[in-house]
């Protein structure tokens, strides 16, 4: 009988050293998997009960039971050594487009959302959101309250991974934005006005919006250098009713599945006037894996600039194709070069897919990492060809901006920068081309005389203006000394100034 007992506790301790190795294991792979590969062996753990589309009576419940306990309430502090802003971090499109921040002697609170992706606390929200925070608390909707991390933030995209400590929490199940369709009915769920949890519904708008939103914030230096564009937006247009605080929620279909980050709305007032944007998530999946494994993104470049061509931009390049991306630049050492592209080729294809607008190229490079390859095909002296482009990293564009001295040269003289116009701004005031002043350096020219940061600059000395260059040649171009501008303010009005270059 003793033998028998040593025996049985000798299987017991074994079988307990089997168990917690096994677990050890386990974690330990589990935190190498990406957060869709986690959420399969979550929700194959964790059944519940399945949602499906109930869309033929309009009846959401299922799908905003389902997503509403991981929708959470973030709540952030900004220090007067940041600089905080008393804004809501939901600002109107138009107001970021041209707005300021305003400075704020004491700490500032700010109010938006977030959505937990995998059930040991990580939360994906917007980088505005979180930006500068000195402090950043997540509430949950049955109120329990965490001190959130930052694990990454990305100004680019716009999309932001924080963490909260512990276990267990409900999770929004990631769906697949390259299914979604114009005229699909979607749930809007954040946290508006500081409100409890809210859910709104309408319907997919449009796809692929480019809105220019990022670029504002992106498109130069402290130094007046001008950086290439990286910003990303591809954003799913909505019109579920979505406000201030919204940021940062989840745009979910009628299944429950996360199919978007809630970043923006289209308003004069800050407040819903009809459209609301969201990041796709199947952009978000690949920005979030990286911050997680890498801490920041790893992004794969093409290294060319490009414009998106239409009917009156194909008659000022005296072209016939009304489709697809005029490559304006190809920077010295970068992948596209490498590949074979030259200035004046017209990209059509991405992967076989036609392309509509440049964010169907930012959108497609933007899932991708440097040694990814991407098939590009271009038109060159009426010849479609097929070439394979091989990304490379953030270096490639680092040189590329270091052998462009011209905008460097610009902000010397004028003491700014200045921000290519996108085609929606365009399009807002009646004009085909433009330079905006992204920043104004203090003592400078432009400060002098106090033009203002924002200003739309529509020609320099009679001359258009639709890029560093030109703005560079106008510059050269005058006799007396003197320079002319002509642009339009914030609120439409048309301006002229003249002043001595000296």
């Amino acid at each position: 009988m003793k033998a028998i007992g040593i025996t049985f506790l000798t299987a017991c301790v074994g079988g307990a050293v089997a168990i917690g190795a096994y677990k050890l294991i386990e974690n330990n792979h589990n935190n190498n998997l990406s957060f869709e590969d986690r959420q399969k062996v979550y929700f194959a753990n964790n059944l519940g009960r399945s949602v499906t589309t109930s869309t033929g009576d309009l009846d959401f419940t299922q799908a905003a039971a389902a997503v509403t306990p991981a929708v959470v309430h973030i709540k952030t502090t900004y220090n007067n050594s940041n600089n905080g802003t008393d804004r809501d971090p939901f600002e109107g499109m138009f107001d970021d487009f041209f707005g300021g921040r305003r400075r704020n002697p004491s700490p500032v609170m700010a109010s938006g959302s977030g959505v937990i992706i995998s059930d040991d606390g990580y939360i994906v929200t917007n980088n505005h959101v979180v930006e500068n925070a000195d402090k950043i608390e997540v509430i949950l909707p049955d109120k329990r309250s965490f001190q959130a991390k930052v694990i990454g933030r990305d100004p680019n995209t716009d999309l932001a991974l924080v963490k909260i400590q512990g276990k267990g929490f409900p999770v929004v199940k990631l769906g697949n934005s390259d299914e979604t369709r114009v005229g699909e009915w979607v749930l809007a769920v954040g946290y508006p006005f500081a409100l409890n949890t809210t859910v709104t519904a309408g319907i997919i708008s449009a796809k692929g919006r480019q809105i220019g939103i990022l670029d504002q914030n992106n498109s130069s230096r402290s130094n007046g250098e001008v950086q290439v564009r990286t910003a990303i937006e591809s954003f799913i247009q909505t019109d579920a009713a979505i406000n201030k605080g919204n940021s940062g929620g989840a745009l979910v279909n009628t299944r429950g599945e996360l199919i978007g980050i809630n970043a923006a709305i289209a308003s004069q007032s800050g407040s819903y006037e009809g459209y609301g944007f969201a990041i796709p998530i199947n952009l978000a999946k690949k920005i979030l894996d990286d911050f997680m494994k890498f801490g920041l993104v790893k992004r794969g470049y093409i290294g060319v600039s490009f414009r998106e061509l239409d009917s009156e931009v194909a008659k000022q390049l005296g072209v016939d194709q009304i489709n697809g991306l005029y490559v304006d630049q190809v920077m010295a050492g970068g992948a596209a070069e490498s590949a074979g592209l030259k200035k004046g080729d017209i990209i059509v294809k991405v992967d076989g897919k036609d392309i509509t607008s440049s964010s169907d190229l930012q959108e497609r490079v933007g899932r991708l990492r440097p040694g990814d390859k991407i098939q590009l095909s271009y038109l060159r002296d009426g010849k479609e060809r097929n070439i394979n482009v091989t990304l490379k990293g953030e270096e490639s564009i680092k040189t590329a901006k270091n052998n462009n001295q011209s905008s460097a040269e610009v902000f010397n003289k004028l003491g700014a920068s200045f921000a290519p116009l996108n085609n929606a701004t365009k399009k807002r005031f009646g004009i085909s081309s433009g330079m905006q002043i992204a920043e104004i350096r203090n003592g400078g020219l432009f400060d002098q005389y106090d033009v203002p940061k924002g200003l739309i600059i529509t020609s320099i000395n009679g001359k258009q203006v639709n890029s560093v260059d030109d703005i560079d040649n106008a510059l050269n171009a005058s006799t007396n000394d003197m320079i002319r501008i002509s642009g339009i303010t914030a609120d439409g009005s048309r301006l002229t100034m003249n002043f001595p270059v000296r």
